[in-house]
């Protein structure tokens, strides 16, 4: 598993070496197996609307959808599928969304470094190896294909252990994420309300309202509200804002930190010294107001240390190879061609060193159970965070019926593969 995730990001590295040949801004950001189902689900959601009026989508549907999408993805035959109803819309709505929040998913990268001739042979990855990845069968075989490997067999207060601790972690790099691509829908969020401001599902429900109507990613419409009140300028009495005044307080907390992170981005030089430093800044902000015992805050830190780790390991790679950097971005390009323009021209080199990590966060096997990934988990409101699933609006609909038919998707999946082993 180790050896193919390299191979993975060994291709990602070519895409950043060429990133004029995949995208217009080398601040796009990598959509890993997981983001790509939640990004699926949500337009999904979408779709339903448009045709049913419902923002509502069920997990059944979801994952019949995703096994047919990865498979027409990746050219591989799908004759004994059922084609999903509107999959063409469906299928348009999923690369719009990606399109929309700056971000390619792994198939993508994939095809386009084969198809343009950037990658040996040996290099390649199949078709069918990286349906495996994707889809969790490769994680399976390489837990041997136990069925006591499941999360079933795990007792409730470990599971809760694995739920914060990958909480945590989406939370701190949902923050380096939007820092690098303000573009990323998904990532804002996951942390709009993370700590609590008072952004709920009725802020973010009228933010994403409003970045709809003119066609802007919905951090950079709160970024230009936030602006207009702070200069009090004729834009405040406009008909857009006035929704958005209820939330001015939390969503200039938003903003403003993320100004602050920005600010570390273009004053500190040293990229090391620059990432520890928005590393930290972050864990402040997500453990202010709690208790040292709180699980949260102390998968926060454990998240924190092994990331600050990454960084020190991602600087002292690209050192031993002599590179400028791993992204393509040489230092001697012209400020026309800094990253995303508005960052200060010596915070580049941190953004690199960033997307690198971010990259390797990509790579990181799927989660199993696919309904932890996908439902509203109202156990979030413990830790005083709000869903994406709430803030997006979507009603996952879910029976037991469905649970248990997920549960042994997975556990005649689990025997086949140690049958075919045999």
């Amino acid at each position: 598993m180790i050896a193919f995730q390299q191979k993975i990001l060994n291709l990602i590295k070519c895409f950043r070496r060429q990133w004029p040949l995949f995208s217009n801004s080398d601040r796009t950001t990598v959509c890993g197996a997981d983001c790509m189902l939640m990004a699926l689900q949500l337009s999904m959601a979408e779709v339903n609307k448009q045709h049913h009026g419902d923002f509502t989508v069920s997990l059944s549907d979801v994952l019949e959808t995703w096994k047919y999408l990865l498979h027409d993805k990746l050219g591989l035959s799908y004759e004994n599928m059922k084609e999903p109803e509107n999959y063409g819309d469906l299928k348009k709505a999923y690369d719009a969304f990606l399109a929309r929040s700056n971000m390619l998913d792994l198939i993508d990268i994939c095809q386009k470094c084969s198809g343009l001739g950037l990658i040996s042979e040996d290099e390649s990855i199949a078709p069918v190896q990286l349906l495996e990845f994707i889809s969790g069968m490769m994680n399976i075989q390489e837990n041997n294909g136990s069925v006591l490997s499941t999360p079933t067999s795990v007792n409730r207060q470990g599971q809760e252990n694995v739920k914060v601790a990958i909480l945590a972690r989406k939370c701190v790099c949902s923050y380096l994420s939007l820092l690098v691509n303000s573009k990323d829908d998904l990532a804002l969020a996951h942390i709009l309300n993370v700590p609590d401001r008072g952004l709920g599902r009725e802020a973010f429900t009228t933010l994403k309202h409003a970045s709809q109507k003119i066609k802007m990613s919905i951090f950079l419409m709160a970024t230009s509200f936030i602006r207009t009140v702070e200069l009090g300028g004729r834009g405040c009495s406009s008909s857009l804002f006035d929704p958005l005044k209820a939330h001015v307080k939390g969503l200039s907390n938003f903003v403003n930190f993320i100004d602050k992170l920005q600010e570390i981005v273009g004053e500190i030089l040293n990229p090391r010294i620059s990432g520890g430093r928005i590393l930290s800044t972050v864990k402040m902000h997500l453990i202010k107001g709690r208790s040292n015992g709180d699980p949260f805050c102390q998968a926060v830190e454990e998240v924190v240390e092994d990331l600050d780790l990454k960084i020190k390991n991602i600087i002292g790679s690209q050192h031993e190879v002599m590179t400028a950097s791993t992204t393509g971005v040489s230092p001697a390009r012209p400020k026309l061609h800094s990253i995303n323009h508005g960052t200060a021209y010596c915070g580049r080199d941190t953004v690199k060193v960033l997307l690198v990590l971010l990259d390797e966060e990509a790579v990181n096997p799927p989660t199993q159970n696919k309904g932890e990934l996908l439902y509203d988990d109202e156990n979030l409101n413990l830790f005083g965070i709000t869903s994406v699933l709430t803030l997006f609006s979507i009603d996952l609909q879910h029976n037991p019926v469905i649970l248990l038919q997920s549960l042994l998707d997975n556990v005649f999946r689990n025997l086949w593969m140690k049958k075919k082993r045999r």
